[in-house]
């Protein structure tokens, strides 16, 4: 028998009694209960569905390296929060599943500074989203970013500028979220494997397997690459599964496609139909509806930048990030310049406005408030061939003409054009997918047609 005090120091926390004093396992002496007990939190699945339990001890699932771990395999670093595009909003590092700040920055997503250098003016210009609403009126503005107000600590409102709300997710009878079988990612429910339903409140009684079975097709794709087998997602079993779990606040549209497997069919998306949701159908919303939906706040369906799926944007082009909100609404490439700088690099851009740095202005931060030339020199080289000073429309400044503010239309380098001749669709011109240069569009990659209203590029898969 081995005595407690003769064995190592550094052993996995584990009864003395296990162990051989060579520190090899042995034979487990715990009743499987008392066993099983060790490998779960009250009520939890054993070593959170993520491993199996030896002998009061959680062996965790390694497909990949640190996916899954501690204790009871409860930590995973793919769950930490977002902002911006970059875990912990890339100055912190993901710990079980929590931001841990580095010095300088705190907030769930280390997105706030703790000092804060932008005036209240530029702070919240950063935090306008495209209808200039603060934070969408959900939250505050705190040096350029959104603090979302959340009652009680849900943490149901969120997004960059507080877009998203996941109280839409809550099933009015049981007020849990999706009903306790599904998650919940800016208001629509992705249900878990066995239940369907806007809040995943109906239950079917087949095996993972059958399902899986019944929702793939012979050439290996499940609801025909535009759904996905969920108990994958939720439970991850040995089988493949098509899509990547990672990253899911930024992706989840794009893996859920037009469809999802429940109950082994596939339950598709408004706007599909078939066994594998392989056809187009008509949308149950009227057009009207449709496109209203669509539209938000904006004159055209997707603010012009995207397509119109039954109520639901799919942003162009395919996996541009510059592109982006519910309706479409924000385009980074408007503060691109035409060599491709972002706001001249003396600026952020901000869903599509550029926000400058001190000593800086202008739409693409272009121009510096410091000038060595006289006055002469400077308006020398802002007058046209006719003598006049930026066409009688804006003023100079250090060799380069400033159009006015108040027309916005008037463009060039010296003022000398008017916007409205470009073309326009619905009432926008160059319908927002491309920029008007004395009086003609430009479109941007992908864009066609005298207003930029064709797409032609890559469809979403």
């Amino acid at each position: 028998m081995v005595s407690v005090g003769s064995l190592p120091s550094l052993r996995p926390a584990t009864p003395p009694a296990l162990w051989s004093s060579s520190g090899s396992p042995v034979l487990c002496l715990l009743p499987r209960s008392e066993a099983e007990l060790r490998c779960r939190v009250p009520g939890g699945p054993l070593c959170s569905g993520r491993g199996r339990c030896d002998c009061g001890v959680c062996i965790c699932q390694v497909t990949e390296a640190g996916k899954y771990y501690g204790p009871l395999c409860e930590c995973q670093d793919w769950v930490c929060e977002i902002y911006d595009g970059k875990v912990c909003a890339g100055h912190g590092k993901c710990d079980c599943g929590k931001c841990k700040c580095d010095e300088g920055w705190y907030g769930e997503a280390c997105q706030y500074p703790t000092t804060c250098n932008l005036t209240r003016k530029k702070s919240n210009e950063m935090c306008k989203n495209s209808q200039d609403i603060i934070c969408s009126g959900a939250g505050t503005c705190q040096c350029g970013r959104c603090k979302c107000v959340n009652s009680g600590g849900s943490g149901l409102v969120y997004g960059k500028f507080c877009e998203c709300d996941d109280r839409e997710c809550i099933d009015d009878e049981t007020e849990e979220i999706c009903t306790g079988h599904g998650q919940c990612y800016c208001g629509n429910c992705y249900c878990e494997a066995g239940w369907h339903g806007d809040k995943c409140e109906f239950q079917c009684d087949i095996t993972p397997w059958e399902i899986k079975k019944r929702c793939t097709s012979p050439d290996g794709k499940i609801c025909s690459n535009r759904g996905v087998s969920f108990m994958h997602f939720f439970y991850t079993y040995s089988y493949n599964c098509f899509c990547e779990n990672k990253s899911l606040s930024r992706s989840i549209y794009s893996i859920y496609g037009h469809g999802q497997c429940n109950c082994g069919k596939c339950d598709c998306k408004e706007g599909w139909t078939g066994k594998k949701c392989e056809h187009p159908r008509s949308c149950p919303l009227s057009a009207e509806e449709s496109a209203k939906k669509c539209k938000g706040n904006s004159n055209l369906p997707c603010s012009g930048r995207g397509k119109c799926e039954c109520g639901q944007c799919t942003c162009f082009p395919p996996g541009d990030n510059r592109v982006y909100g519910k309706n479409c609404e924000c385009d980074d490439r408007q503060c691109e310049s035409v060599d491709g700088n972002v706001c001249g690099g003396h600026g952020i851009c901000s869903c599509g406005r550029c926000v400058c740095q001190e000593g800086w202005f202008g739409k693409l931060c272009q121009y510096s408030r410091k000038c060595n030339m006289t006055e002469e020199e400077s308006r020398s080289l802002c007058e046209s061939a006719d003598g006049v000073l930026c066409s009688g429309k804006g003023s100079c400044h250090c060799g380069k003409c400033i159009c006015s503010p108040q027309e916005w239309y008037i463009s060039g380098d010296f003022c000398e054009c008017d916007d409205r001749d470009c073309d326009k669709h619905d009432g926008l011109i160059c319908t927002g997918n491309g920029v008007c240069n004395c009086g003609n569009c430009e479109c941007w990659e992908g864009w066609n047609g005298n207003a930029c209203e064709i797409w032609l590029g890559t469809e979403y898969p």
